[in-house]
């Protein structure tokens, strides 16, 4: 069995447990024990099947077999499965940290400003750049929308992290939901990447099917950014009685 058969098989196991675990806090009640139990769950599975997701990448990209060499499109092949797929996974590791993150220092967000954090930013920032500009170059409008959306989301942390005016007491929570939600995007969009081509590869190159994962978590970030607005009212004008 070659190398990249056992990162395949490690991925897809720790990628299924985190797909698996990751609805439980999703809908559970927040700040549960199993919102919290299930959250770190799914956040190490990702974790590591962003890792290897990033290994395979690089193997893709630089590994002396060829891979899928039904695929006669070699620069969208690098783009999707080396260039992309490197991108998704730092990602994935980035909103995995970030959410974690949040939740420990939210109220001491000076902690997020070291380089513990700010090189695993940086890192996404710099990946998401080259994704950009690699399917700008090859004409490949996904890559470049996947990109922008990383940057986007990573400059909303930023703000957040560097911003001088203290946020509200709950706002570190709409961040951590935002990261994890993102976590989830990016996963389940590089764990089709392996899957699709196996299962419906005439379908692998859809920008539809690509689409999906940014369109359900898209809609839950809306959704709980709404039901955040119409209870913050409410926190404030309790903050302000007692």
């Amino acid at each position: 069995m070659h190398l990249f058969e056992i990162l395949i098989i490690l991925h897809v196991v720790a990628g299924t447990t985190g797909l698996a675990a990751f609805w439980v806090p999703v809908f559970a009640r927040k700040g549960a024990a199993s919102h919290r139990k299930w959250g770190r769950i799914a956040c190490y599975g990702f974790v590591v099947a962003g890792v290897l997701a990033i290994a395979m990448a690089l193997l893709s990209l630089f590994g002396p077999e060829e891979r899928l060499p039904s695929v006669t499109d070699r620069a969208l092949f690098d783009g999707l499965f080396g260039w992309m797929m490197l991108y998704l996974g730092l990602l994935t590791i980035g909103f995995a940290d970030y959410g974690l993150a949040v939740v420990r220092h939210g109220r001491a967000r000076e902690k997020l400003r070291g380089p513990r954090y700010q090189i695993v930013i940086a890192a996404v920032i710099v990946s998401a750049i080259n994704c950009g500009i690699y399917g700008a170059r090859i004409g490949d409008p996904l890559m470049v929308a996947v990109a922008l959306l990383g940057l986007a989301a990573m400059g909303l942390q930023q703000v957040f992290i560097w911003r001088k005016r203290t946020p509200y007491t709950q706002a570190y929570i709409g961040e951590h939901f935002r990261a994890l939600i993102g976590m989830g995007i990016s996963a389940y969009t590089a764990f089709m990447a392996v899957g699709l081509i196996r299962w419906v590869p005439e379908q692998v190159f859809n920008p539809l099917v690509w689409a999906g994962p940014s369109m359900v978590g898209v809609g839950l970030i809306v959704w709980f950014t709404h039901q955040a607005n119409r209870k913050r009212p409410a926190n404030r004008a309790r903050s302000l009685n007692t």
